[in-house]
């Protein structure tokens, strides 16, 4: 072992014991965690326990398990075994903790019982960034992602997957019984065994059976016509070629800095009907009077660019490309010239289509136009197989128009949204590992991204400002 840097003898004593203040050195990430948290209000943000009781045995302070949680969420270890582990063993939690060391079923307990204590926790370091001006560009992307639940596919079950299995069953129970009469005809020494093994399996699907028939009753009287067994919360949705068991996370991410401003999770699959509350709820984390967001084809909806119109949000959403019309070669609605001034439409042939009647379909007013020319129309084949090609607009169409007129004098804003909003998704999945979630039910799964998110914002900040910065910031 000569000429190797060598280490001390296990065995060695010294005059004065070193601190844990000496492991710990000042600007490592602990003491942000350590500084946030002392100078939040945590009886005011409804954290359990914050209060001490009177009576009985002394419990640990909230304050104490927010720590581990952060700095667990801040290094990836989201496990409340695994946390009660470094607790034992890590230099930096014995620090930060003043050498407490809780075990894994209080530290999880934490987390279940404070699911609206912790978001409201993510939202105080949102508000903090708000303050040191971090959001000044004032427009923020939104998109959502699917995170997949602890429920196992074969553990949901729609209406299709459970008439599917119930066949399958009832198939197997046929050709089980089918084997059976062959068995009883053949010699009973060399039958016997086989019998008796058939009659198991049998027996074993008609209890599955019956388990799935419970499933149906309880499939029946589910709003949504999906049970899941293991998590009650999460639902099976659509992703890019398959399908998953989870939940939808939404997030709005601001455009300067890629922070995290607003997330929420929800078990509903599509994006239609989220835009307008992630934007709502994006401008009042960042005080802001005038917001811009900016959306995929996902999240248009007519109604939802209305209300972000209506609270005086800029919205950008592309217009999916879903025209029947144009897939059958046809002309699309957008061949058709609205003339604002006379409330009409000129077609291609250059043809009036005059307006005719309103009507209100799922809660829009709609303003039908057509022309009684198209009989006779040369390019009556290329527009429509009808008698008239009629074509329908909303009371409120000129909103979507104009929007569609911002994006054409923007052509750099789904490239924006793009390397905005989805960069901090794969951060956080990679994070999170294969299996995403850790808890059930939709409170839980809302306590678990609350702390992801937080994570994510406190290290960006760090990268941003230093963390001597941050620490200054904070107690300040």
């Amino acid at each position: 072992m000569k000429r190797f840097i060598r280490g001390e003898h296990r065995g060695q004593s010294t005059l004065l014991p070193e601190s844990l203040d000496d492991y710990v050195s000042d600007t490592n990430p602990v003491r942000v965690v350590d500084v946030f948290v002392d100078e939040l209000d945590l009886v005011n943000l409804g954290f359990d326990g914050a209060i001490p009781a009177d009576t009985g045995r002394p419990a640990y302070h909230p304050e104490v398990l927010l720590k581990i949680y952060i700095y667990g969420y801040l290094n990836r270890i989201q496990s409340s075994r695994r946390l009660e582990r470094e607790a034992q063993r890590n230099v930096e939690l014995m620090w930060l903790t003043g050498r407490l060391m809780p075990d894994f079923k209080t530290i999880a307990s934490f987390r279940k019982d404070n699911s609206k204590a912790i978001r409201g926790v993510c939202r105080q370091f949102v508000v903090l960034c708000q303050q040191l001006g971090l959001f000044s560009e004032n427009l923020v992307a939104i998109d959502g992602s699917k995170f997949k639940a602890v429920n196992n596919r074969d553990r949901n079950f729609t209406s299709a997957k459970l008439k599917r299995r119930m066949e399958e069953i009832e198939s197997s129970i046929n050709r089980y019984l089918a084997a059976l009469d062959t068995a009883d005809r053949q010699e009973p020494t060399s039958s016997e065994a086989r019998t008796v093994r058939l009659e198991e399996k049998i027996a074993k699907l008609k209890v599955q059976m019956k388990e799935l028939q419970a499933i149906e009753i309880r499939l029946n009287d589910s709003p949504d016509k999906q049970v899941s067994l293991t998590d009650p919360d999460a639902r099976s949705m659509m992703t890019r070629g398959t399908g998953i068991v989870g939940y939808n996370v939404q997030t709005a991410v601001d455009a300067q800095h890629h922070l995290i401003v607003a997330h929420e999770v929800t078990n509903v699959g599509s994006d239609r009907d989220q835009l307008s509350s992630m934007a709502k709820q994006a401008r009042e984390a960042m005080a802001s009077d005038s917001l811009s967001v900016v959306a995929d084809r996902g999240y248009f909806k007519g109604e939802e660019i209305l209300a972000c119109h209506n609270a005086d949000i800029t919205a950008y959403v592309p217009k999916p490309m879903t025209s029947g019309a144009k897939a059958d070669g046809r002309f699309n609605n957008d061949a058709f010239i609205y003339d604002t001034a006379k409330n009409r439409y000129v077609c291609p042939a250059g043809e009036t289509l005059i307006w005719r009647f309103s009507s209100v379909e799922k809660g829009m007013k709609l303003h039908r136009y057509w022309s009684s020319k198209c009989q006779g129309c040369a390019l009556k084949t290329q527009c429509t197989p009808s008698k008239q090609r009629r074509v329908r607009r909303w009371e409120h169409e000129a909103i979507l128009e104009e929007m569609q007129d911002r994006l054409s004098n923007a052509p750099d804003m789904m490239r924006v949204r793009k390397r905005t909003v989805e960069h901090p998704f794969g951060t956080l999945k990679q994070w999170m590992g294969a299996t995403h979630f850790l808890t059930r039910r939709l409170d839980g799964v809302s306590a678990e991204m609350s702390l992801n998110v937080l994570a994510y914002n406190m290290k960006r900040v760090m990268k941003i400002l230093g963390t001597s910065s941050l620490m200054k910031a904070l107690s300040a």
